[in-house]
């Protein structure tokens, strides 16, 4: 054991960069979409009238009828087999978090016994995986297994290829026998349907000829890599994700000189070879750069619609850590894994496009383009300002906990930047006196600032702010790393759609007593100014003061993850939820149990592996330091040396058994607070009880290993066995 750590560096200091499959004689749109059966390629497998109907029912939303999936199951059949693929899966997302699948051949023998290769309109609209051991938060009994998996046509079917073979992925989403959603993509869906609905009929006011409103996403994805072996001889990596223990670098990120400088060859060779996995499956990867951490990275694509950016979001996770192995990496994206510097997350860029190509959140040149601007941008604001709770329970995890609010990442504080220029113009906006008769368009704004033409960055960007204006989109870069993205884009485009529909009756109600349209439009837009206030902050989010103004303000600081879920199951959000269409009442309580869960059960893991580091580790390899220390003395003494001579090593065998009987005692109280966490019954209550009262230890256990390795390290012994038993550095 005490040699682990040495040949993990060993190992980890003599990699050679991997070979892989370079694309050095191709450009990189000849391999985009390779592996994914896409819309333009069904063209070439379907009948004429098959493609149009299909075209239509995914462009209006429509239920794609049996005859139509009959077509397609075949074409997807056929193109699937000339690809070498042998095998195929519904691919959803269950609320563990991760991705879920299971696998079933296309072969299949006939009633003559002869070998035939099968796929109907039933395997591909509809499948039964057992639900009974995915999180339902008690939906279902554990004896209670039915679950379907429903196909998802808006997503395009890829080919997921890896050394032991190729495998057809259709996208799908899961609900119970019972039909409640099991997952994290119907929700999402049922949200993206009710902005589309709600964006549609606001934006009629200003063009009629816009029928259907887009969600839009961009994903940045920021992530760690570690050498395979240094993370093998890492139990608490392998465990938690995250350190528990650990030895600070004497240079971390002080000298900011990792971020964006120049990319690693090891790492690069990594982030080639992931980009080319990347494209095949149509995953619109643009940018890489190091991120400010040392061993820090991130990529991120182009937009897309939504749903289809959180699928390749969840498909991108899973390719980094299977190329992440193909050169003897392993990729961490745990939003915090290593104390004392930057953790990493998810920048989610949201915007909202008409059928039309108009960005609704891009200012434009005219009075009325603006005014069209204006209601989306600030009823955003709206829907954040009165629903700020629920947006922070949305990217609660106790992962996430240990970053939200530390140097790099935003605050528990929901609040919005919007930059000096848009703020300046609200304030504008607001307080500038509005004609009760207007005669002609040209006189809305007499005496109303337009909004000029803004350029993408005219305004600094705010790296504090949980919610931020940057140019044409909103940017949540409070959502984690590990994070599935559908959750808070869920939140957000459900409360963006109950805000459009009241401004709607709001703004209707006006036009019906005898306002004109505009000037009714913009008395709303006014009035939501002044109510949402209070959220908008373009000051620094890390400081103190900010806690204490928004304190004054009507903010919420919600620091810890129990709290935060308790949104969830709140009167003002179940009705939301319900009204929206997006969860019942049932399904919203289901999944605040489920969050829950997850919680303490990975607070539960964490302090089990802290205590087994504590006892088979920590405490044996001070043990066997102070043998070392103790025969040391001895033998010192055996040579008629007065005690002066080695004092400083008893002092050392005294301060060691000090930390340790400290570490040990620590360990044992904290094990004494988890299992009475456990024996409470309430899911809530446990897991503040875990958050509350185990917690602590955590940080009194680091703090005294970290105290050892101090002591190591101020007298510099020759021998160190503490570190090179613990291999903590």
């Amino acid at each position: 054991m005490s040699n682990l750590r040495f040949k993990a560096v060993e190992a980890a200091g003599s990699r050679q960069i991997a070979q892989f499959e370079k694309v050095e004689t191709k450009k990189a749109t000849d391999i985009y979409g390779k592996n994914v059966f896409s819309v333009n390629k069904m063209k070439d497998y379907l009948p004429k009238n098959s493609y149009k109907e299909l075209v239509a029912s995914i462009e209006e939303g429509q239920i794609i009828s049996r005859d139509l999936a009959e077509h397609i199951s075949q074409a997807m059949k056929t193109w699937a087999l000339n690809h070498g693929v042998s095998h195929y899966t519904h691919w959803f997302q269950p609320l563990t978090g991760s991705t879920a699948e299971k696998h079933d051949a296309f072969f299949e023998p006939d009633e003559n016994g002869e070998a035939i290769e099968k796929f109907t309109a039933d395997a591909l609209v509809q499948q039964e995986p057992d639900a009974s051991s995915f999180p339902n938060g008690g939906i279902r009994n554990t004896f209670e297994a039915r679950g379907y998996t429903a196909w998802d046509p808006s997503s395009p079917a890829f080919i997921y290829e890896t050394g032991a073979g190729k495998t057809l992925c259709i996208p799908t989403v899961f609900v119970s026998y019972t039909g409640e959603s099991l997952d994290y993509k119907a929700p999402l869906l049922k949200a993206i349907n009710a902005v589309d609905k709600a964006a549609t009929e606001v934006a009629q006011y200003f063009d009629k000829s816009i029928t259907k409103v887009n969600a839009s996403l961009g994903i940045e994805q920021e992530y760690f890599l570690v050498d395979l072996s240094l993370y093998n001889a890492r139990p608490d990596l392998q465990l938690t994700g995250r350190t528990l223990f650990g030895h600070m670098s004497a240079k971390g990120q002080q000298l900011e000189d990792h971020y964006f400088g120049a990319i690693p060859e090891r790492v690069l060779a990594y982030m080639v070879d992931l980009e080319n996995e990347a494209l095949k499956l149509g995953i619109p990867l643009k940018t890489r750069h190091n991120e400010v951490a040392p061993s820090q990275f991130e990529c991120a694509p182009m937009y897309e619609e939504i749903n289809l950016a959180i699928d390749h979001n969840q498909l991108l996770m899973n390719v980094m850590e299977q190329v992440a192995l193909r050169h003897n990496f392993k990729v961490l994206l745990h939003e915090k894994p290593y104390s004392g510097v930057n953790g990493s997350g998810k920048h989610n860029n949201w915007s909202l496009i008409t059928n039309t190509g108009v960005n609704l959140l891009s200012p434009g040149k005219t009075p009325k383009n603006n005014l069209m601007f204006l209601t989306f941008f600030v009823n955003t604001i709206k829907a954040v300002f009165e629903n700020a709770d629920l947006m922070r329970a949305s990217i609660a995890s106790a992962s996430n906990d240990h970053r939200l609010g530390a140097n790099e990442a935003p605050p528990a504080i929901i609040s919005i930047f919007l930059g000096s220029q848009l703020d300046e113009l609200l304030e504008e906006v607001e307080s500038a006196r509005v004609a009760k008769k207007v005669k002609a368009e040209a006189n809305l704004w007499h005496g109303i600032p337009k909004v000029p033409e803004l350029k993408l960055d005219n305004t600094d960007r705010n790296r504090t702010s949980p919610f931020a204006f940057t140019g044409n989109k909103f940017e949540f870069r409070a959502v984690g790393s590990s994070a599935n993205s559908a959750l808070p884009m869920t939140v957000l485009n459900a409360i963006v759609a109950a805000q459009l529909n009241e401004f709607k009756i709001e703004v209707d109600k006006q036009i019906k007593k005898g306002t004109k349209k505009d000037l009714a439009i913009l008395n709303v837009v006014r009035k939501y100014i002044k109510d949402s206030k209070a959220i908008r902050f373009e000051g620094n989010g890390y400081s103190e003061e900010w806690e204490k103004e928004a304190e004054a303000r009507g903010l919420s600081n919600i620091k810890s993850t129990p709290k935060a879920l308790d949104v969830y199951v709140k009167e003002e959000s179940l009705a939301l939820f319900e009204a929206m269409g997006i969860y019942t009442r049932r399904e919203s309580e289901a999944r605040h149990e489920i969050l829950l869960e997850n919680f303490y059960k990975k607070l539960q893991i964490e302090a089990r592996v802290i205590e087994e580091m504590v006892n088979n580790q920590i405490a044996p390899a001070c043990f066997i330091y102070q043998n070392e220390l103790i025969e040391n003395v001895k033998g010192l003494k055996d040579l008629g040396l007065a005690q002066a001579a080695f004092s400083s090593q008893l002092n050392f065998v005294e301060r060691i058994s000090t930390h340790v009987n400290t570490i040990l005692e620590q360990a044992e109280a904290m094990r004494q607070e988890r299992k009475k966490a456990n024996q409470i019954e309430d899911i809530r209550e446990r897991s503040i009880a875990y958050d509350e009262s185990v917690k602590p230890y955590f940080d009194v256990i680091r703090y005294h290993v970290n105290k050892l390795e101090k002591i190591v390290d101020d007298k510099k012994w020759p021998l160190p066995k503490l570190r090179e038993i613990l291999f903590l550095s």
